[in-house]
């Protein structure tokens, strides 16, 4: 049986408190007024013109010169008038007439433009506030489903063991166990963000603003009307309770018959979860699909990818298995899973490597098809990740593909645990930035940057999985013992 050391504990509660500190502290600093972001914006652009100094003092000499060039042609034209006062008699009030309708368009025209200009600064600042109140909760959102999804990647790689009824992998189930143990804690955190969301306590979900259905309204969107029979909030929050049950009842399920098949005296309940585990799959391709329509993609809901599904599941899969194997190589450092050997961390290290390669088909896939094709509403989404993300972009392909091809395509490397672990590392820290780019562009725009509350956030889910998963793995064996092919597990060489 495995015990959780009061080190790792106390880590873990660290990590909590620091986490909700700086979440706190996220919150806390948002601006709470408009008022407040147009302090910052004034301080921003007194910022950006502190340089231009020169410049500007060079613009009123300009303006004095044109002020007095503008005083003698007023002085000449006074006195071509008073010479001439007689011949201009008659026509002097018409002209006059005429110079005071002139002026007045003039001055509507001034004011039309000085009214366009504070309502195009109105919106802009209001825009500015929104994208700086959404920035903690963004944060939030970011870090809790990069989580709830790593673990999701757990229990579909745990289920498609159980259907291909693999040799290899028994001697690693309870540790897949242990790391779904998380599930039903994050599903609930995740799920109360979605209500949030839905009560309008933050603007993440743009097609969640009133009005945006309504052609009378000023928030009228044409496009989101259009979408309006799937993406309105009950049906949306609906699915969402269906996904989220439905992993949750696979989970607890297959891990009580698990348990179940280790006191039994045959394979009745081995048999239960082959046929669960592949009615569970058929579910779970679906709803990841959906899941990922649903809770990324439509956060810019002016735009559409038919890879979308497929390559937020390869993030989250190689997630899933990364963290596996760093709990495994954890486990196995401190004297447990004595069963594990080289050659299961030479095949998991095999799954990080072949998916980080599929990730980054689909990445490219994506990337050069709507790329080509230039259709204005489809390329927006990565000209502005490119733009505006540009390292962050392009640093994740780095780290979820040129990172992995160099370090783990040597086949010795990948049974060397201190390689295999920093490998982990930069993927799962590639794969965290991969969520970010999918995210923030749309709930904070170019105010984006990564500081105290998305570490915060990353944190406190860290600190919250350690705790759950390792308590979870002290309430039974890290063995399975009457699992068909465990002897085979155990021998496994390759």
């Amino acid at each position: 049986m495995y015990t959780f050391s009061s080190k790792l504990k106390t880590f873990s509660f660290v990590l909590m408190i620091v986490g909700i500190l700086g979440i706190g502290y996220g919150f806390l600093t948002a601006p709470k007024t408009v008022q407040d972001v147009e302090k910052i914006l004034k301080d921003e652009e007194a910022h950006h013109e502190g340089g231009h100094e020169t410049a500007g003092h060079e613009g009123s000499t300009h303006e004095v010169i044109v002020h007095e060039a503008t005083v003698n042609k007023e002085e000449v034209m006074t006195t071509h008038d008073t010479i001439a006062k007689d011949t201009l008699a008659v026509a002097s009030v018409p002209v006059a007439e005429a110079h005071a309708e002139k002026g007045e368009s003039h001055e509507v025209g001034v004011k039309y433009e000085e009214a366009v200009k504070h309502a195009e600064h109105k919106e802009h600042v209001e825009h500015v506030f929104h994208q700086l109140q959404n920035k903690p909760w963004a944060a939030l959102y970011v870090a809790c489903i990069f989580f709830l999804l790593i673990t999701m990647g757990v229990l579909a790689f745990y289920a498609i063991q159980q259907v291909a009824q693999a040799g290899w992998s028994p001697v690693l189930f309870r540790v897949m166990q242990g790391i779904t143990a998380y599930l039903p804690v994050i599903s609930i955190i995740f799920f109360v963000i979605l209500l949030l969301s839905g009560f309008h306590l933050n603007h993440l979900f743009v097609w969640m603003k009133e009005g945006v259905t309504d052609p009378t309204s000023p928030n009228y969107d044409e496009i989101i009307a259009g979408k309006s029979g799937y993406l309105n909030f009950a049906f949306w929050i609906s699915r969402a309770a269906i996904f989220l049950l439905g992993w949750n009842v696979y989970r607890y399920l297959s891990r009580k018959n698990c348990l179940a098949q280790d006191e039994a005296n045959d394979d009745v309940f081995y048999k239960k979860n082959f046929k669960m585990s592949a009615a569970f799959l058929v579910f779970f391709i679906v709803s990841e699909s959906i899941m990922a329509w649903d809770w990324i993609m439509s956060l810019d809901p002016h735009w559409f990818s038919t890879l979308f599904g497929w390559y937020v599941f390869a993030s989250f899969f190689v997630s899933g298995i990364t963290v596996i194997q760093m709990v495994t190589i954890y486990l196995k450092s401190k004297g447990y899973l004595e069963n594990v050997n080289s050659s299961h961390i030479h095949d998991l290290s095999k799954f990080m490597f072949g998916i980080s390669v599929f990730w980054t088909y689909l990445w490219f896939s994506q990337f050069m098809l709507i790329w080509y094709a230039n259709i204005p509403e489809e390329v927006t989404y990565f000209k502005t990740r490119i733009e505006v993300y540009n390292l962050p972009f392009f640093g994740a392909f780095f780290m979820n593909f040129v990172f992995p091809i160099l370090l783990l395509i040597n086949t010795d490397f990948k049974r060397i645990f201190w390689i295999v672990v920093m490998g982990g590392i930069v993927i799962l820290a590639g794969h965290y930035i991969d969520f970010f780019n999918m995210i923030m562009p749309a709930t904070v725009g170019d105010r984006w940057f990564i500081g105290i509350p998305e570490i915060a956030a990353l944190l406190f889910f860290a600190g919250l999985f350690i705790f759950v998963v390792f308590s979870a793995l002290t309430k039974a064996p890290l063995v399975p013992k009457r699992n068909p092919f465990i002897e085979e597990s155990k021998h496994f060489h390759y």
